[in-house]
């Protein structure tokens, strides 16, 4: 994602007073967070970091600078796209479909939510190694709540 792309979100937030934006691809994260003039309404965009790549963005009377971007995060969650309970496994006496160290492919199903007696697979929805796994099994888990930390590769 270049300079001209964040402008075109930039804009667009603005236009629909969007206060806030992410984007995750693959090894490439963005947020993009209205700051406030202390009164509690969002007024304008202020330092707002890149995340995958650090790069501090100030929007100033129109006009945008970007620092060079440097990696920071080597890291990225596999969050619960919804509320359930987390299994690791497809069963009890099955083993764990990924344990720390296993490499995912975006396709790979990683775990399973149960919601209203319905098991939904999980898939990594990325590229990279599996690094920590962050909730115990069979425990309940909330919407956006990370379940496991993959390495990017």
């Amino acid at each position: 994602m270049d300079i001209k792309d964040i402008k075109a979100i930039i804009d667009l937030m603005r236009k629909n007073s969007v206060s806030e934006f992410e984007l995750e691809k693959q090894d490439f994260k963005i947020r993009l967070k209205r700051g406030t003039n202390g009164g509690g309404t969002p007024t304008s965009l202020e330092e707002m970091p890149v995340v995958g790549y650090q790069q501090s963005v100030l929007l100033s009377g129109g006009a945008l600078s970007a620092q060079p971007p440097q990696l920071v995060i080597n890291e990225v969650d596999i969050k619960s796209p919804m509320i359930g309970t987390f299994y690791r496994a497809p069963s009890p006496e099955s083993g764990s479909y990924v344990e720390v160290g296993t490499e995912v492919t975006p396709d790979t199903v990683v775990c399973i939510i149960e919601a209203m007696k319905v098991m939904n697979e999980i898939k990594a929805e990325a590229k990279g190694v599996i690094t920590q796994v962050m909730v115990e099994n069979a425990k309940p888990v909330e919407f956006g709540q990370p379940l496991f930390k993959i390495r990017p590769n």
